[in-house]
Order: C-alpha cells, then structure tokens, then sequence
C-alpha cells in the first residue's frame, strides 16, 4: 500500500521544522528492496515508526493524522531520507513527565528497518529541539568534578590518564588491588574492564574493599588523588543498586573519587537512567560493549557511534568510550573527532544537524583501545586538545618499567604535545616516555623512523 499521500511532504524545509521546535528530525541512509519506489518505501519507514498499519483502519482520525511522522527530504542517489517526528509522538513518564529514549529508539530504530520492501536502513544524525533538552537528564557530573578531585583548576584541567585492568578476566582479588596500586603509583584513574563485575574468583565484596586500601596507599605515597571506575552492570535494577551500594560503603570517606561504569549499549538505556537519577553525586561511566554490531561503518543497519554518542549524552553519561579516532586498535577514522566536538561542546555541527545543547553539561570523551604514549601526541594534535579520560591498558601495562613507568609516560606524552615538542627530543629528557619507544618498538618504527640511533637504543 502506497502511503506517501499521508507519511510524506517534500514541501517541508528543515529550517522551518527546526524553528518550530517542534519535532525530533532524523537522517537516515536507507535503500529499498529491489521493485519498490524510493519515496513508497521511505513513507511506510515513517508510517511503521509512528502511527501507520498496513491497511487503513476505522479507528484513525484528524487528531491521530497530527502525529504522523513525515519524510521531509529524500535523495535516492545518495539514499538520505530525513524523516520528522512530532515530540508528542513520543512516550513520557507518568511521574514526572520527562521524555524517555527508550521510546524514542522504539519508533526510529523499532520495526522500520526490517520490513519486508526496506533493503537496509540506519541513522547517521539526529536533532533533539530545545524542549526535548529540556525533557532529559544530561550529565549531573562532568569531567570537571573529575579535575576538583584531583586537584586540578576545574577549566583546561587536562589529560587524565587512566587504565584498565589486564587481563581483563583472570586475576582474584588480591592480583587484581596490587595491579590497581602499581598503576596508581604514576596514574590517575583505573577502570573495570567491560566483564569484570563479581566473578566466583574475584568476588566485589572482596575485591573493592582490597582496591581501596590500594587505592589510599597510592594516595600517601604520591600525595595525589586517585579515581576508581566500578562497573554496575546488572540485568536487574536492584542488583545495580546493591552492587553501587557496597562499593561506596567500602570507599567511605572517599566515594567522591568512585564513577560507575555502565554498559549502556548491551544493558540499554533503563541501565544508564538507574545509575543517572539515583546516583547524581557519582561520574556516570558509559561503556559501550557490543555497540560495533550496529555503529560499525560495514553495519547498514542500526545507527552510528556519533548517534550513539549524542543519544549518551541526552541520557546522563559523564563520560562516554568514543574510540580512538584511528590512532588506536579500534574501528574509527580521525574525522571521528566530530564525535567528541558533539558532546563536548554546548553547540556543534553534526553529519547533517547543527545541535545546541542549551547549556546542558558535557559528556568526556574517553579514549581506549590500543593507545599507548607513542600514539598520544597525533591524537592529541588531530582532536585539538587534551581535555579526555585515555584508558590505555596495554599501553600501561605493557611498559617494560611498570605499570607505573606506563602511567607516567602517558602523562610525559600528553606534556610533549602541549609543549610543540619533538617528540624524539623529548624522550631524551624524560625516561619513562623514552622507555615507551623500546616498550611498543613496532609503534615507534612506523611513528618514528630511525628513534633507535637517536635515542642510542640498540637491537
């Protein structure tokens, strides 16, 4: 059934549906099965993500047609399809009358891309108005409660360098703490990794009570502040609660310095709303386990990592993994960096939507997968900055010092970029980063031709 009569109007302009505010716009890549017509096919995606069936039925009225979701813009060539939703399309809670993402994922990614005519379809941008910002949560911390507690000026603070603890499964509780303190002796912040949580081998009520006394012997011993990012994750909302519960129980005077860490995209967005709204006063840590089946660029269905990210930041995240923007293990290119601009700035220019977030507070981007002292610096260069959390575990780890040596080098890495250093000539005078290039030798031939005679490093 043909339904672009009702589900399209290519007389609408984006400028106006964007002044109006009245309607959440997405962009899509999307291509029709062979033997359907591009605009037939793009007004049954907006009719099965809103109001439509596939028959006409007795109970739709003038009211009912008001909240049809409506193709404003299609290009077959390139297949971009633009598709506005009303805002009152989407559910909102009984309590408080706040918008929920659940709902809007379950109509802009719900059956549409499935059905039978739709060859594949997949949001790459998305447009929230101005009272849909005001409808959601945002971020209660940012990474400038992360610079207070370090001790840092709370504007420009910069790099924080951070790891994740190796093997990610494997160690009981007592390997585990001493793998925390010999980071901590030269670094600022240690995640769980995605798995870790309460195996029958590392139980929490063990382990975090052992991580903090890690934790505070690293602190006297350097005189600095230190953060630890435990992961939540749980099926069930009351496991999360008791698992958050106990973990500040057992760093007491120093909860301030716990985020918790979620995995938003497998535990989906009721997991990050928990964590959000019952825990303000703590850094809400979005990991993105699994994401890549979806937000990979050779996935045509789904939405994209920048999605993914913009969506974080509606929902709560302090901070969000956002790759490492090629320079790193991780699928992503180093235009990536869009994605960091987009949550980290009040107002930024997405793939097809200009956002403003309204002062909403900040998502921080933070980096891992494959980063070590040697990648830092063209990193840095290429985003613009240095204001990120970098979880690099092998990269820390993988030091031929320590742990400890690895942290420091991250942190000297970060110091050569802000200074316009060569980074060769920086080694010379800094140990723990020169030790980097005989730690990741691979990295340092392709970065850095010829490092070993400058350096006087011989095979």
């Amino acid at each position: 059934m043909d339904q672009s009569n009702r589900y399209a109007d290519l007389s609408l302009k984006e400028e106006d549906l964007i002044t109006n505010g009245k309607h959440i716009l997405v962009a899509y890549k999307m291509k029709p099965k062979a033997g359907y017509g591009y605009l037939e096919a793009a007004a049954h995606f907006a009719a099965e993500s809103s109001t439509g069936t596939n028959v006409e039925v007795s109970t739709t009225d003038d009211f009912t047609r008001g909240l049809d979701a409506l193709v404003y813009y299609i290009d077959e060539a390139t297949e971009d399809m633009r598709i506005a939703y009303p805002m009152d399309l989407f559910d909102r809670n009984i309590t408080d009358g706040r918008m929920m993402m659940v709902s809007i994922l379950t109509l802009v990614i719900g059956n549409n891309q499935g059905m039978g005519d739709i060859e594949h379809g997949k949001i790459h941008d998305i447009y929230f108005p101005e009272r849909a910002i005001q409808l959601f949560d945002g971020p209660s911390k940012d990474i400038s409660d992360m610079w207070r507690v370090l001790g840092r000026p709370i504007k420009d603070g910069g790099y924080i360098a951070g790891t994740i603890i190796k093997p990610k499964l494997g160690l009981r509780p007592e390997p585990f703490a001493a793998a925390a303190y010999q980071f901590w002796l030269g670094g600022d912040f240690i995640k769980n990794d995605e798995p870790q949580g309460n195996q029958v081998f590392c139980p929490a009520k063990k382990v975090y009570p052992l991580v903090y006394d890690a934790m505070k012997r690293a602190m006297d011993e350097t005189g600095q502040a230190k953060i630890f990012s435990a992961n939540i994750t749980a099926d069930d909302h009351y496991e999360m609660l008791a698992r958050a519960d106990f973990i500040l129980e057992a760093f007491g005077p120093d909860a301030d310095k716990v985020a918790f860490l979620v995995d938003g995209f497998v535990g989906g967005p009721g997991m990050i709303t928990t964590a959000r709204r019952q825990y303000p006063n703590q850094y809400l840590h979005y990991h993105r386990a699994g994401h890549g089946m979806i937000t990979s660029p050779s996935a045509k269905r789904g939405y994209t990592a920048f999605v993914l990210a913009k969506i974080s930041r509606l929902q709560g995240a302090s901070g969000i993994h956002v790759g490492t923007m090629g320079y790193g293990k991780m699928e992503g290119e180093n235009d990536d960096r869009n994605i960091a601009y987009m949550i980290e700035r009040d107002e930024a220019q997405g793939p097809v939507y200009f956002q403003k977030w309204y002062g909403m507070k900040p998502t921080t981007p933070i980096i891992s997968g494959g980063m070590n002292a040697l990648r830092l610096p063209g990193f840095f260069q290429n985003l613009g900055h240095g204001n990120v959390i970098n979880t690099s575990g092998g990269g820390a780890y993988g030091h031929v010092d320590s742990p400890a040596a690895g942290a420091i080098s991250l942190r000297q890495s970060y110091e050569c970029w802000k200074a316009g250093a060569d980074p060769i000539e920086f080694a010379k005078e800094h140990k723990e980063f020169a030790r980097a290039f005989e730690s990741f030798p691979g990295d340092a031939d392709k970065l850095f031709p010829g490092w070993r005679e400058k350096l006087g490093v011989h095979k």
